[in-house]
């Protein structure tokens, strides 16, 4: 029996979920809640392991980004499964980079949700065409053009070195770094990925995978 808990703040849709993982006899939803910390709460206080798969909606209440709740689950040790609405390609790219294991479609039939929970739970990756295409073809994630020297300051820089700090380890001037985030910032502005924050730029950096999602240390400021 796999064993999953279902995270979405539109009741409806976990009543719906619920009753399909019923119809298939082969999955049993042990929770059912609006937020990552509610599950994690009941995890903790019903001492019992994680569960086999987490069917998480992308955009939830609680002001929680995707990024956080799909990493609290991951290192609470169960797969995720994104399971939400098709139009939303950008926040697709933040779950897979934050370590979801797959994404379905809000709009899939009820046997599509169950054979991707099955596939997931059994450790296998989930192939989905349809949203991989919609991530590709996402005019948000153009690719900034960075050169190779950009590249290293933001991969430091967001890794949460001060830019004195980069200058440093990459041997060069703080003012050329400094000059190198500038140029940075303006071309992710003028590809529609606009990064006016050390936090933006971690962003960024993450979703061209120049920094890993389990990153430990904290972004810091500006």
């Amino acid at each position: 029996m796999i064993r999953v808990a279902l995270i979405d703040d539109h009741e409806s849709v976990r009543l719906g979920l619920e009753a399909a993982c019923a119809r298939a006899g082969t999955t049993q939803v042990v929770f059912s809640g609006v937020t990552v910390s509610a599950y994690l709460r009941w995890r903790a206080d019903a001492g019992v392991a994680p569960v086999d798969v987490v069917v998480l909606d992308l955009m939830l209440g609680d002001g929680a980004t995707v990024t956080e709740n799909v990493q609290r689950v991951v290192t609470d040790g169960s797969p995720v499964l994104i399971h939400s609405v098709a139009d939303r390609p950008a926040a697709v790219r933040e779950a897979l980079s934050a370590g979801a294991t797959g994404v379905i479609s809000k709009a899939s039939r009820t046997d599509d949700v169950m054979a991707a929970i099955a596939t997931i739970a059994r450790g296998e990756p989930l192939e989905n065409i349809e949203w991989a295409n919609a991530v590709d073809g996402d005019r948000a994630f153009a690719d900034a053009q960075l050169s190779a020297r950009e590249r290293d300051v933001l991969r430091l820089y967001a890794a949460g070195l001060p830019l004195k700090a980069v200058a440093e380890r990459l041997g060069v001037a703080y003012s050329t770094a400094k000059e190198n985030i500038t140029r940075v910032r303006v071309k992710y502005v003028e590809v529609g990925r606009p990064a006016p924050t050390k936090v933006d730029l971690l962003r960024r950096a993450m979703e061209d995978g120049l920094v890993g999602h389990d990153r430990g240390d904290g972004p810091g400021g500006r």
